[in-house]
């Protein structure tokens, strides 16, 4: 089984937990998602997190009740098992910044994000403009090594070079109640790669959602799937405890 009471569990959130939305604030958490997080963390001593590009604002109101260990934008700004929050330097946005509002200002259908650390140029409601979008926000961040730039789905992010998903992994498996165990990381896009060579690194496993090339050593097909392998797995870890 590949998931067992020892595993360390980290999920990506949107396409990998919950469906991708048409805008960042429209993704549906359901309650029996929420159950079922909560009904693993505790099979897994506490050993689960969260670790998604999005902002910790956003994503709190999303899963309240719960208070899950998380790494947010991208492992920038990370909450350990013990409460305590810590948060990287943040970088000068501001010329990206400039150029992504200038570009939404000129097409409606282009979103910005602007969260503590980074900033999201999103372009699901203009898939046209994806060349545009990369190429303005390459040229924004030419010159600044300390600034990476990340294309997802149907998006394109600047963040810290400094930060990312796998050293976010990697510091929560240094800690209790992570460390000492196998790690598991389900993600869905081309941001999760680094995550899941973190993981598997470690002696763990990387699960993909849906398509595309990756190095995960798993794949699952969609996150209604990985919903169903998570509660048949969380009643086999109850039937074994």
């Amino acid at each position: 089984m590949l998931l067992t009471t020892r595993s360390a569990l980290f999920l990506d959130f949107d396409g990998t937990l919950a469906e991708l939305a048409p805008r960042p604030d429209a993704v549906v958490v359901t309650r029996e998602l929420l159950d079922l997080l909560e009904r693993l963390r505790e099979q897994l001593d506490g050993a689960l997190a969260l670790v998604t590009g999005r902002a910790q604002a956003d994503i709190e109101p999303l899963i309240a009740p719960l208070h899950l260990p998380a790494a947010f934008e991208h492992g920038a700004v990370r909450r350990s098992a013990s409460g305590i929050t810590t948060r990287a330097h943040s970088p000068e946005l501001g010329p990206a910044l400039a150029v992504a509002q200038a570009l939404a200002a000129r097409h409606s259908g282009l979103l910005v994000e602007h969260k503590l650390t980074a900033l999201a140029l999103h372009f699901r409601a203009a898939p046209h403009l994806e060349a545009e979008c990369t190429a303005a926000m390459s040229a924004a961040i030419r010159h600044d090594p300390g600034l990476q730039l990340l294309r997802g789905k149907a998006v394109v992010e600047v963040k810290s070079a400094s930060v990312g998903k796998g050293l976010a992994i990697a510091a929560f498996m240094a800690e209790p109640p992570f460390a000492g165990r196998l790690p598991l990381f389900v993600g869905d896009d081309v941001t999760d790669e680094p995550g899941f060579e973190t993981v598997q690194r470690l002696g763990g496993a990387g699960i993909k959602v849906g398509s595309g090339d990756t190095c995960a050593l798993h794949r699952i097909a969609h996150p209604q799937a990985l919903q169903r392998w998570l509660s048949d797995t969380a009643e086999t870890l109850l039937a074994t405890s």
